[in-house]
């Protein structure tokens, strides 16, 4: 089928509209002929006037576009690495001896070495604010020793926004301790302007009056590192020996550094 046929004086008509700097996109609202008919008759010898300001804004557009495109293309190829990464450990878990007691006590000993009070003659106490990780050992304790639960304390740390109730009552129910078993909750001495994350329930301190509990993770932790170390498949191995200081557990006599002060008096306050 033929398409609406035109004469020579629509073909001025377009021609004085091209020569203004009217677009095809202009003319094809305004006359109604098609972009592709209009460049067949003078797209080889008419050549129109630049329109930076048009050009610059379409650029921007395009720009914005080609943004808003990148980012679902990135966000999707994180998904998908996230996928195959869940795959990959959910299948080499299965393999995992989960259900030996030596490895649930394992994972405790170096939970325990990485957080955990280091003091000789202090209670069992770990601290931390990531309330999974406070749940994961707490567990762990409960399944790998015979726990008196009456000797469980817990000290909470906070700041000036927390609702000591809510804070109180979410901590208690996580970690499964009665709250005539929290101590009283300290606040920290914080500037009101100073920027901070607000998205935590404070810093939590679990304790357990038993001191031949953290002797024991203690030893593990540190017999397993000097295991896994002296028996690694490596090539080459530097040996560091001590050169001035005496170390203790993980921690060097000669480390007292303001993070290790406010730690040990925030465990033993």
């Amino acid at each position: 089928m033929r398409g609406k046929p035109y004469t020579q004086k629509d073909k001025e008509k377009i021609k004085k509209l091209l020569l203004t700097g009217k677009s095809y996109s202009e003319i094809e609202k305004l006359l109604g002929t098609p972009k592709s008919t209009i460049s067949t008759w003078f797209g080889k010898t008419i050549k129109r006037p630049i329109n930076r300001r048009a050009i610059l804004e379409h650029l921007a557009n395009i720009r914005k576009l080609a943004i808003v495109a990148l980012k679902k293309k990135w966000k999707r190829k994180r998904e998908e690495e996230d996928r195959i990464i869940k795959t990959n450990v959910e299948k080499e878990l299965e393999n995992y001896p989960l259900g030996n007691i030596s490895v649930y006590k394992s994972l405790l000993a170096m939970l325990y070495w990485t957080e955990g009070d280091k003091y000789k003659n202090a209670s069992t106490s770990f601290v931390n604010t990531e309330p999974n990780l406070l749940l994961l050992y707490i567990t762990l304790l409960r399944t790998c020793y015979n726990i008196d639960e009456t000797k469980f304390s817990i000290r909470l740390r906070v700041h000036y926004y927390h609702s000591m109730k809510k804070v109180k009552n979410f901590w208690a129910e996580l970690l499964n301790v009665p709250l005539n078993q929290f101590t009283k909750i300290s606040i920290k001495k914080r500037s009101k302007i100073k920027r901070f994350r607000k998205n935590f329930a404070g810093i939590c301190c679990i304790r357990y009056k038993d001191t031949a509990v953290k002797k024991e993770l203690l030893e593990l932790g540190s017999s397993l590192q000097r295991f896994i170390i002296k028996n690694a498949p490596v090539a080459q191995r530097i040996e560091h020996k001590a050169a001035d200081f005496e170390v203790v557990g993980s921690t060097p006599t000669r480390r007292t550094n303001a993070s290790m002060l406010y730690r040990g008096n925030f465990l033993n306050s």
